[in-house]
C-alpha cells in the first residue's frame, strides 16, 4: 500500500498546474466556456428554443435565454426522464440526482450527463485530492480506505424501458466510480447503495469498524449518526481507537463551523486534517485549497458558466445578473449556472460571499429562502452558524442540531427569534449561551442589531433545549434521513417550528 499511496499521490500533484492556469486566466476560461457551451447545445431541443446558434456576446445571452428555476426547467427534465434525448444537452442522459431539499416536499431530478459526471463531478474529486495532496505532501491517506458516506440509487420509475436511473449525486457517482477509486473506498457497494437508511448505518458501522479507514467523506449531521454508532459498537471513547490512521474527514453539505468542537471530541488529534468541499446535485463548486483558511476556490474549469445576482435583486421576476469579473469581496450573491448537463442559467438556491476576487474564493452564505426577515434583520445561515458556533465555544457546550424562526408580533408582545437546539454537550450556562447568541448576531449584523436596539422591534431569543435525537426523529418522521437531506437552519415562517413543537409537546 505504501508503493501505491507514493504514486496515486504522484499521480494528484499533477491536476495542479492546471488548477493554477484558472486561477491567473479566470475570465478567459469563464468566456471560452460559455461560448462551448452554447455550441454544443445550439441542435438541442431548448437551445433551438432560445436562439442559441445566434447568441454572440454576453449581453446576448441575457437577453435571449430566461434565468429559469427547478419548477421552469422542469418539463424538458420530464422529458428527459421519459427516454427522449437531445433535450437539453446532446450527450445522452441515463443518470439523474435526486435532491430533496429542505424548502420542498417534492424531489428534485437533476440530469447527470456524461460530461457532468466526468468533467465536473469527478474532476473535482480528484482535484479536491490532488489539493490536498500538495498541502500535505507527508500524506498517508491512500494506504487505506476512504468511508464514504452516500446515498442510494434506485431504477428510475419514469422510464418505462428502465434505461434510466436515479439517486442521491454520491451515489450515482459511487456507481459510476472507475475500478481504482473502488478499490480505495468502503464499504462495499451493495450496503453504500442501500435505501433504507438506519439499516444502512446498522451495517456500515459494522462493515467499516474493522477496516483501515484512513479518511471519510460526507456530511457532518450524519457522519456523527454513523461515528457514534461506531464508538458504540466498539466500547471505546474515541474514533482513533478504531481508526488510529484516521487524518481527513472532507465535508460539505453544511457548515461545519457549529460541529467542529463535537468532532474534536470524537477525534480528539491535533493532527486531524479538515477540508470543506461545495458538491451539489448541481455541479462541483469549491474546494478549500488553503491549509489555514476555510475559503473555498470556485473552480471555474468544470464545464459550468457562473453569473451572479446581487441581494437587491434577489427577488425581482427578471433580475440583473453580473459576470465573474463584476463581482465584489464582502457581498453576498445568489448563484445561477449554466452547465454541461443541460442547466441554462438555472438558479440553484445557493448564496456565496466572495472573500477574494483574486483568486476567486467564496464562502457559503446561505439559500435564498432560508433566512429570517420578520421584523427587516435580515438574518442569514452564515450568521446564525457563526453566532451558535461562538456561543458553543464560550459555554463549553457542542451543538449538534438546530433550526431557529420567527415569534411574530402580538397584541401587548413584540417580536423575537425561537430556536430549538439539540445539543451532544450542553451549555454550562445556558442563560449566557442565549446571551452570548445575541451578542454575536448583534456584533455581526447591523439590521439584526438595529431592530434589537432597546428591544425595539426584537426581543432577546427563545432558546428550546431539546433532547438527544429530536432532530434525527424529526428528519425521520418528515421521511428524510441520510443522503443529501439537510436540516433546514432557518425559515421565515414558522413551518418547521411549529412542526417540531407539536411533535415534542
Amino acid at each position: 500500500m505504501e508503493i501505491f499511496n507514493s504514486i496515486l499521490t504522484w499521480v494528484m500533484k499533477k491536476r495542479i498546474h492546471d488548477i493554477d492556469l484558472f486561477m491567473k486566466y479566470p475570465h478567459d476560461v469563464q468566456e471560452e466556456l460559455r461560448i462551448s457551451l452554447l455550441n454544443r447545445a445550439t441542435k438541442t431541443e431548448y437551445g433551438i428554443k432560445n436562439g442559441f446558434e445566434s447568441i454572440k456576446s454576453v449581453d446576448e445571452y441575457r437577453r435571449n435565454v430566461p434565468i429559469v428555476t427547478y419548477e421552469e426547467l422542469y418539463p424538458y427534465i420530464k422529458k428527459l426522464m421519459e427516454g427522449h434525448q437531445n433535450v437539453l444537452w446532446p450527450s445522452e442522459v441515463r443518470w439523474f440526482a435526486k435532491s430533496s431539499g429542505t424548502t420542498n416536499s417534492r424531489s428534485k431530478f437533476i440530469p447527470v450527463s456524461p460530461e457532468a459526471l466526468e468533467d465536473c463531478h469527478y474532476k473535482g474529486g480528484k482535484d479536491l485530492l490532488s489539493i490536498y495532496v500538495n498541502n500535505y505532501p507527508d500524506t498517508k491517506m491512500f494506504t487505506g480506505k476512504n468511508l464514504v458516506i452516500g446515498g442510494s440509487q434506485q431504477v428510475n420509475q419514469f422510464d418505462k424501458n428502465a434505461k434510466s436511473y436515479y439517486g442521491d449525486v454520491s451515489a450515482v457517482l459511487i456507481k459510476n466510480l472507475p475500478f481504482w477509486a473502488q478499490m480505495v473506498r468502503t464499504p462495499s457497494l451493495d450496503i453504500a447503495l442501500m435505501d433504507e437508511w438506519e439499516e444502512k448505518i446498522e451495517k456500515m458501522a459494522h462493515f467499516t469498524a474493522d477496516e483501515n479507514v484512513t479518511s471519510i467523506s460526507g456530511v457532518p449531521t450524519w457522519t456523527i449518526v454513523l461515528l457514534e454508532r461506531i464508538l458504540e459498537i466498539k466500547g471505546v471513547n474515541s474514533i482513533l481507537d478504531v481508526w488510529p490512521n484516521l487524518e481527513a474527514f472532507i465535508h460539505g453539505a453544511v457548515a461545519f463551523q457549529p460541529y467542529r468542537q463535537l468532532f474534536k471530541s470524537l477525534i480528539p488529534s491535533e493532527k486531524m486534517r479538515y477540508m470543506e468541499t461545495y458538491n451539489a446535485s448541481e455541479g462541483f463548486f469549491g474546494i478549500q485549497d488553503q491549509t489555514d483558511s476555510t475559503e473555498m476556490l470556485l473552480m471555474l474549469d468544470y464545464g459550468i458558466y457562473y453569473e451572479f445576482i446581487p441581494v437587491e435583486e434577489w427577488e425581482k421576476d427578471h433580475p440583473k445578473t453580473l459576470s465573474l469579473e463584476e463581482v465584489e469581496v464582502g457581498k453576498n450573491y445568489a448563484i445561477v449556472i449554466s452547465t454541461n448537463a443541460g442547466l441554462w442559467r438555472y438558479k440553484i438556491g445557493d448564496t456565496v460571499r466572495f472573500t477574494s476576487v483574486n483568486p476567486y474564493r467564496i464562502k457559503i452564505s446561505g439559500r435564498t429562502k432560508h433566512f429570517i426577515n420578520a421584523f427587516g434583520e435580515e438574518l442569514i445561515i452564515e450568521n446564525a452558524e457563526e453566532a451558535i458556533a461562538i456561543a458553543c465555544e464560550r459555554t463549553d457546550a457542542e451543538m449538534e442540531n438546530f433550526t431557529a424562526g420567527p415569534k411574530y408580533l402580538e397584541s401587548g408582545s413584540k417580536g423575537c427569534h425561537e430556536w430549538i437546539i439539540e445539543f451532544n454537550k450542553s451549555p454550562d450556562d445556558i442563560d449566557r449561551f442565549k446571551q452570548l447568541l445575541d451578542e454575536k448576531l448583534r456584533e455581526i449584523n447591523s439590521d439584526y442589531d438595529a431592530k434589537r436596539h432597546k428591544d425595539l422591534a426584537l426581543t432577546a431569543p427563545i432558546i428550546h433545549q431539546v433532547p438527544k435525537g429530536t432532530f434525527y426523529n424529526w428528519m425521520k418522521s418528515r421521511g428524510k434521513l441520510g443522503g443529501q437531506n439537510k436540516v433546514p437552519r432557518l425559515a421565515n415562517n414558522r413551518e418547521y417550528l411549529d412542526h417540531l413543537l407539536s411533535v415534542l409537546a
